[in-house]
């Protein structure tokens, strides 16, 4: 079994020739580290071989990480976010992948209002319509986003997606291009999002291929992770 440091190692690589292959700067995607379920120890272990961005599911386990690790990196939260969790946010993740309607939204601007402090969003889009996943349907997306965008205390940074589940990664392509393209549309309403959160560790370098600027990989570096 490699080591986490080995298996980043890999990962990087991996990275960066994906980057290569569609004329991309490596160093322009960033690395979210997924630990959900990944021990504290092993987690500094990662952040010791280089990991510099974490990402956690669930806001009560990223606490309890946050009061032993602390500040060193920056933590985004990728799981689907309780709108009766948000007043926990403040003060750990400087990114939130998973912001999904208005509702939520609308919470996050009073809290953030509140601590006069801007917070940083992505906008999840399910693009494949599966009752299972979260996300605002695509067809809802350009909208919502609209509406968000006239919050004084948001920033919205781009868009998130995961597709389902497959064994083949050129499955996901398709939902990777519709989302690329849904934030080339959204930037054609003037409103200036970015990024794109997409690809995991079974399909990370076809979202690269196409335009993803975060990767999100959990079992790449850790392992099969534990439930």
């Amino acid at each position: 079994m490699n080591s986490i440091s080995a298996n980043l190692s890999g990962v990087l690589l991996r990275i960066k020739l994906a980057a290569e292959r569609t004329g991309k700067d490596a160093r322009a995607i960033k690395l979210i580290a997924v630990t959900k379920t990944v021990d504290v120890r092993r987690i500094k272990e990662a952040i010791s071989a280089g990991v510099t961005i974490i990402g956690e599911s669930r806001v009560q386990e990223a606490r309890e990480k946050f009061e032993e690790i602390g500040g060193k990196v920056e933590w985004h939260l990728i799981g689907h976010l309780q709108t009766n969790k948000v007043k926990y946010i403040f003060g750990i993740f400087s990114l939130i992948h998973s912001v999904d309607s208005i509702s939520l939204a609308n919470e996050i601007q009073k809290r953030s209002e509140d601590r006069g402090l801007k917070t940083n969003i992505l906008v999840e889009v399910n693009l494949s319509g599966e009752k299972s996943k979260f996300g605002v349907p695509a067809e809802r997306a350009v909208s919502l986003v609209k509406d968000i965008s006239r919050l004084k205390n948001i920033y919205i940074k781009g868009l998130m997606t995961i597709p389902p589940f497959s064994e083949s990664s050129e499955d996901s392509r398709k939902y990777f291009k519709m989302l690329r393209m849904l934030r080339d549309d959204i930037q054609k309403e003037g409103i200036d999002v970015k990024e794109l959160s997409m690809g995991m560790s079974g399909d990370f370098e076809v979202a690269i291929e196409e335009g993803a600027t975060m990767v999100r990989v959990g079992s790449a570096i850790f392992g099969e992770r534990r439930q």
